[in-house]
Protein backbone atom coordinates (compact mmCIF):
# COMPACT_ATOMS: atom_id res chain seq x y z
CA UNK A 1 0.00 0.00 0.00
CA UNK A 2 1.66 3.70 -0.96
CA UNK A 3 -1.06 5.85 0.86
CA UNK A 4 -2.52 5.72 4.01
CA UNK A 5 -4.85 7.79 6.09
CA UNK A 6 -4.04 8.94 9.89
CA UNK A 7 -6.31 10.10 12.19
CA UNK A 8 -5.20 11.21 14.85
CA UNK A 9 -7.34 12.02 17.92
CA UNK A 10 -7.52 13.57 21.25
CA UNK A 11 -7.38 9.46 23.10
CA UNK A 12 -6.10 7.28 19.79
CA UNK A 13 -4.68 6.61 16.74
CA UNK A 14 -6.38 5.28 13.49
CA UNK A 15 -4.85 4.29 10.48
CA UNK A 16 -6.11 2.59 7.31
CA UNK A 17 -4.16 2.10 3.19
CA UNK A 18 -6.34 3.53 0.66
CA UNK A 19 -7.39 0.70 -1.52
CA UNK A 20 -6.69 0.59 -5.67
CA UNK A 21 -10.55 1.41 -6.26
CA UNK A 22 -10.16 4.40 -3.44
CA UNK A 23 -12.24 3.05 -0.55
CA UNK A 24 -10.70 2.11 2.73
CA UNK A 25 -8.94 -0.58 3.64
CA UNK A 26 -8.45 -2.48 7.27
CA UNK A 27 -8.38 0.18 9.96
CA UNK A 28 -6.30 -0.22 12.70
CA UNK A 29 -5.85 1.51 16.45
CA UNK A 30 -4.07 1.75 19.00
CA UNK A 31 -3.95 4.27 22.03
CA UNK A 32 -1.62 6.95 23.31
CA UNK A 33 -0.84 5.43 26.40
CA UNK A 34 0.41 2.45 25.45
CA UNK A 35 4.04 3.21 26.03
CA UNK A 36 5.27 4.74 22.66
CA UNK A 37 3.57 2.19 20.90
CA UNK A 38 1.38 3.69 18.64
CA UNK A 39 4.56 5.75 17.16
CA UNK A 40 6.92 2.36 16.51
CA UNK A 41 3.49 0.47 15.08
CA UNK A 42 3.53 3.09 12.16
CA UNK A 43 3.57 1.45 8.16
CA UNK A 44 5.21 3.18 5.38
CA UNK A 45 4.10 4.40 1.78
CA UNK A 46 4.25 7.32 -0.37
CA UNK A 47 1.49 9.67 0.66
CA UNK A 48 0.40 10.41 4.09
CA UNK A 49 -2.98 12.07 4.70
CA UNK A 50 -3.26 13.22 8.44
CA UNK A 51 -6.15 14.78 9.96
CA UNK A 52 -5.46 16.01 13.65
CA UNK A 53 -7.83 17.19 16.43
CA UNK A 54 -4.80 16.53 19.20
CA UNK A 55 -2.59 18.78 20.85
CA UNK A 56 0.25 20.09 19.11
CA UNK A 57 3.18 18.27 20.63
CA UNK A 58 1.63 14.91 19.91
CA UNK A 59 0.65 16.20 16.68
CA UNK A 60 3.84 17.52 16.20
CA UNK A 61 5.44 13.84 17.08
CA UNK A 62 2.99 11.91 14.45
CA UNK A 63 4.34 14.10 11.73
CA UNK A 64 8.12 13.44 13.02
CA UNK A 65 7.00 9.84 12.66
CA UNK A 66 5.54 9.70 9.36
CA UNK A 67 8.11 12.09 7.69
CA UNK A 68 10.68 9.29 8.30
CA UNK A 69 8.49 6.56 6.87
CA UNK A 70 6.96 8.55 3.77
CA UNK A 71 7.79 10.69 1.13
CA UNK A 72 5.00 12.78 0.46
CA UNK A 73 2.25 14.58 3.58
CA UNK A 74 -0.75 16.35 3.29
CA UNK A 75 -2.16 17.79 6.57
CA UNK A 76 -6.00 18.06 6.12
CA UNK A 77 -7.96 21.17 7.30
CA UNK A 78 -11.27 21.90 7.04
CA UNK A 79 -12.84 23.88 3.83
CA UNK A 80 -15.35 25.81 3.23
CA UNK A 81 -16.71 23.55 0.26
CA UNK A 82 -15.28 20.44 -0.80
CA UNK A 83 -17.71 17.77 -3.14
CA UNK A 84 -21.09 18.15 -1.90
CA UNK A 85 -20.54 19.69 1.29
CA UNK A 86 -20.69 23.15 2.10
CA UNK A 87 -20.13 24.08 5.80
CA UNK A 88 -21.66 26.65 8.11
CA UNK A 89 -19.15 28.04 9.78
CA UNK A 90 -17.88 31.48 8.46
CA UNK A 91 -14.47 30.52 9.41
CA UNK A 92 -13.20 27.20 8.46
CA UNK A 93 -10.62 27.15 11.09
CA UNK A 94 -13.33 27.15 13.66
CA UNK A 95 -14.82 23.51 12.14
CA UNK A 96 -12.78 20.56 13.61
CA UNK A 97 -11.71 18.55 11.02
CA UNK A 98 -13.06 15.31 12.55
CA UNK A 99 -16.45 16.79 12.18
CA UNK A 100 -15.75 18.31 8.53
CA UNK A 101 -14.63 14.61 7.44
CA UNK A 102 -17.04 12.88 9.05
CA UNK A 103 -19.84 14.82 7.22
CA UNK A 104 -17.86 14.96 4.10
CA UNK A 105 -18.09 10.81 3.93
CA UNK A 106 -22.00 11.10 4.12
CA UNK A 107 -22.49 14.44 2.41
CA UNK A 108 -23.91 13.41 -0.96
CA UNK A 109 -26.21 10.84 0.96
CA UNK A 110 -29.09 13.03 1.62
CA UNK A 111 -30.13 14.53 5.13
CA UNK A 112 -28.41 13.09 7.69
CA UNK A 113 -27.54 14.41 12.12
CA UNK A 114 -24.03 13.44 12.12
CA UNK A 115 -23.14 12.37 15.85
CA UNK A 116 -19.49 11.97 17.32
CA UNK A 117 -18.69 10.46 20.50
CA UNK A 118 -15.08 11.15 21.68
CA UNK A 119 -13.96 14.11 24.41
CA UNK A 120 -16.37 15.61 23.23
CA UNK A 121 -20.35 15.50 21.89
CA UNK A 122 -20.49 16.82 18.50
CA UNK A 123 -23.85 17.01 16.18
CA UNK A 124 -23.99 18.43 13.12
CA UNK A 125 -26.76 18.67 10.94
CA UNK A 126 -26.45 17.81 6.83
CA UNK A 127 -29.54 19.03 4.75
CA UNK A 128 -30.34 16.81 1.24
CA UNK A 129 -28.30 18.99 -0.93
CA UNK A 130 -24.93 18.66 1.58
CA UNK A 131 -25.56 22.11 3.29
CA UNK A 132 -24.13 22.01 6.49
CA UNK A 133 -26.82 23.54 9.30
CA UNK A 134 -24.70 24.15 12.13
CA UNK A 135 -23.91 22.06 15.19
CA UNK A 136 -23.48 21.73 18.66
CA UNK A 137 -20.85 20.31 20.89
CA UNK A 138 -20.91 19.39 24.57
CA UNK A 139 -19.31 17.47 27.21
CA UNK A 140 -19.21 13.72 26.17
CA UNK A 141 -20.44 11.34 29.16
CA UNK A 142 -17.09 10.17 30.22
CA UNK A 143 -15.61 13.68 30.17
CA UNK A 144 -18.76 14.56 32.68
CA UNK A 145 -17.96 11.97 34.93
CA UNK A 146 -14.16 13.10 34.99
CA UNK A 147 -15.50 16.43 35.48
CA UNK A 148 -17.36 15.43 38.28
CA UNK A 149 -14.67 13.62 40.27
CA UNK A 150 -12.07 16.24 39.75
CA UNK A 151 -14.67 18.65 42.32
CA UNK A 152 -16.20 15.47 44.12
CA UNK A 153 -13.53 12.99 44.51
CA UNK A 154 -15.87 10.62 46.43
CA UNK A 155 -17.12 10.27 43.04
CA UNK A 156 -16.53 7.41 40.95
CA UNK A 157 -15.35 8.72 37.31
CA UNK A 158 -16.38 5.27 35.68
CA UNK A 159 -18.87 2.27 36.28
CA UNK A 160 -22.80 1.84 37.19
CA UNK A 161 -25.51 0.88 34.77
CA UNK A 162 -27.77 3.16 33.09
CA UNK A 163 -31.78 3.08 34.27
CA UNK A 164 -34.30 5.69 33.93
CA UNK A 165 -34.20 5.99 37.77
CA UNK A 166 -31.02 4.62 39.22
CA UNK A 167 -30.86 2.92 42.86
CA UNK A 168 -27.37 3.88 43.78
CA UNK A 169 -25.08 6.20 43.15
CA UNK A 170 -22.62 4.63 40.15
CA UNK A 171 -25.72 3.69 38.65
CA UNK A 172 -26.79 7.51 38.80
CA UNK A 173 -24.00 8.85 37.96
CA UNK A 174 -24.14 6.60 34.45
CA UNK A 175 -27.34 7.56 33.73
CA UNK A 176 -27.49 11.09 34.45
CA UNK A 177 -24.53 11.52 32.07
CA UNK A 178 -25.44 9.15 29.27
CA UNK A 179 -28.81 10.76 29.89
CA UNK A 180 -27.41 14.37 29.09
CA UNK A 181 -25.79 12.89 26.25
CA UNK A 182 -29.14 11.07 25.16
CA UNK A 183 -31.23 13.74 25.64
CA UNK A 184 -29.30 16.61 23.24
CA UNK A 185 -29.45 13.84 20.63
CA UNK A 186 -33.14 13.65 20.84
CA UNK A 187 -33.75 17.17 21.18
CA UNK A 188 -31.71 17.87 18.10
CA UNK A 189 -33.47 15.39 16.07
CA UNK A 190 -36.50 16.95 17.07
CA UNK A 191 -35.02 20.49 16.08
CA UNK A 192 -33.95 19.02 12.77
CA UNK A 193 -37.21 17.61 11.46
CA UNK A 194 -38.29 21.27 12.27
CA UNK A 195 -35.54 22.77 9.68
CA UNK A 196 -35.88 19.98 7.52
CA UNK A 197 -39.83 19.11 7.33
CA UNK A 198 -38.99 15.32 8.54
CA UNK A 199 -36.70 13.57 10.45
CA UNK A 200 -33.06 12.81 9.14
CA UNK A 201 -30.90 9.59 9.82
CA UNK A 202 -28.90 9.57 12.71
CA UNK A 203 -25.31 8.59 11.83
CA UNK A 204 -23.25 7.77 15.30
CA UNK A 205 -19.51 7.54 15.37
CA UNK A 206 -16.98 7.59 18.36
CA UNK A 207 -15.04 5.91 21.12
CA UNK A 208 -17.75 6.85 23.85
CA UNK A 209 -20.70 5.75 21.38
CA UNK A 210 -21.48 1.92 22.09
CA UNK A 211 -22.32 3.18 25.76
CA UNK A 212 -25.22 5.09 24.18
CA UNK A 213 -26.23 2.60 21.42
CA UNK A 214 -29.11 0.53 23.05
CA UNK A 215 -30.85 3.40 24.00
CA UNK A 216 -30.87 5.45 20.97
CA UNK A 217 -33.40 5.84 18.46
CA UNK A 218 -32.51 3.85 14.96
CA UNK A 219 -28.77 4.59 13.67
CA UNK A 220 -26.61 3.60 11.81
CA UNK A 221 -23.06 3.01 12.91
CA UNK A 222 -20.45 4.09 11.59
CA UNK A 223 -16.91 3.86 13.90
CA UNK A 224 -14.66 5.05 11.05
CA UNK A 225 -16.34 7.50 9.53
CA UNK A 226 -13.56 10.19 9.84
CA UNK A 227 -11.23 7.67 8.16
CA UNK A 228 -14.04 7.51 4.90
CA UNK A 229 -14.04 11.01 4.75
CA UNK A 230 -9.98 11.26 4.68
CA UNK A 231 -10.70 8.75 1.78
CA UNK A 232 -12.70 10.83 0.13
CA UNK A 233 -10.98 14.10 0.89
CA UNK A 234 -7.99 12.28 -1.05
CA UNK A 235 -9.85 11.19 -3.73
CA UNK A 236 -11.16 15.12 -4.16
CA UNK A 237 -8.12 16.39 -4.17
CA UNK A 238 -5.07 14.08 -4.53
CA UNK A 239 -5.45 11.13 -6.32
Amino acid sequence: MTTWLFDLGNTRLKWAPVLADGGLGVVQAVAYDDAGAWLAALPEGHDACIASVASAARREALLQAVAARFRQLHCVQTQVALGPLRIAYAEPAHLGVDRFLAMLAVADAGAALVVGVGTALTLDLLDADGTHRGGRIAPSPQLMREALQARAVQLPASGGVYAEFADDTPHALRSGCDGAALALVERSLQQAAVQLGQVPPLMLHGGGAPALRGQLPAHAWMPDVVLQGLARWYRLRIA
